[in-house]
């Protein structure tokens, strides 16, 4: 760590503060994240009858038990409820307005909220502790609270971009409603992106980055709150390198289904966690199967049938 006459001695609230490093910044992450989970489970409380139009997954479990294993799980996994969940928002009365943007923005914060925020435990405890040693030797040091903040910044500019996206896509079923048929093969095509993806080198360079924050950290260490800012917005930035294609899968099955976001969000979380790339790599087969499978099905569902 950087010793020079640019460090001043801590005060003493700052100094105790830092000596508990896993204190401060774990409690702003986790109330955070919990207050997206209940507010995602507020919005489909409320625009859904026992959560069956929010893609699926949702109703695999009484299926399971109702009609059979097998069957069950191939059709709720097979036929994603692209144009028929709550990503119909706006295409039934015409083009979005601006509230109904910002709802759409206000629900894409929360999921990242709920999934991503748990994400970045290891990356602002990794900063906390570097923190609490720099305090202890009576350096100056700036809260983890304001790295999370940036990285935060960062996420929230990703959910406006998500929701434009989910807008122009609403546009294009609300011009074309033939592409509501169609969407078994744009699912397919998220699915086997987000596993090719998995593969990318930009993908394993962005998570190296996040499995292993410590040495980039170090490295930028500053005690100027504006660099500490900075620095947690770059550590955002890796961050959606290695999650932004995981994330997409949303759109392919169902924008507000908190089953597939619970489990990304664990994969993702696993992901960065683990000193390997092989869970990517298992990830990324899975991804790959899945969108192959969404392919044959849409495939022999319009398949022409031959009568006489």
């Amino acid at each position: 760590m950087e010793q020079s006459t640019a460090f001043l001695a801590a005060d003493e609230p700052l100094h105790g503060i830092a000596l508990r490093p896993r204190l401060l910044p774990l409690a702003p992450l986790m109330v955070l994240a919990a207050l997206g989970w209940i507010y995602l489970g507020l919005m489909i409380g409320a625009t859904t009858d026992h959560g069956h139009a929010l893609g699926p997954g949702f109703g695999l479990l009484d299926r399971f038990v109702a009609d059979g294993a097998g069957r069950a799980w191939i059709e709720a996994l097979c036929r994603p409820a692209f144009a028929r969940s709550t990503f119909q928002i706006g295409t039934a009365s015409g083009p979005w307005s601006v509230i109904e943007f910002l709802l759409a923005f206000v629900m894409w914060s929360a999921m990242i909220a709920a999934m991503m925020l748990p994400t970045a435990a290891p990356m602002v405890l990794t900063y906390a502790e570097i923190a609490a040693t720099a305090s202890a030797k009576r350096e100056p040091v700036v809260s983890p609270l304001l790295l999370t903040a940036g990285y935060l910044v960062i996420w929230l500019a990703f959910a406006m971009l998500a929701a434009g996206l989910q807008w122009g896509l609403a546009r294009l079923v609300a011009l074309d409603p033939a592409l509501t048929g169609a969407g078994g093969l744009f699912s397919a095509a998220i699915f086997l992106a987000a596993g090719a993806y998995q593969f990318s080198p930009l993908k394993h360079a962005c998570l190296t980055m996040c499995q292993r924050p410590f040495p980039y950290l170090f490295g930028h260490w500053s005690s100027e709150p504006k660099a500490v800012f900075r620095l947690g917005m770059r550590q955002g930035l890796y961050c959606i390198g290695c999650c932004w294609a995981m994330m997409l899968v949303m759109f392919a099955v169902g924008v507000m289904n908190v089953v597939w976001m619970a489990g990304l969000g664990a994969v993702m979380a696993a992901e960065k966690t683990m000193s390997t790339s092989r869970l990517s790599h298992v990830v990324g087969v899975v991804l790959l199967a899945l969108g192959l499978i969404l392919v044959v099905a849409s495939a022999i569902e319009h398949w022409p049938v031959r009568t006489g």
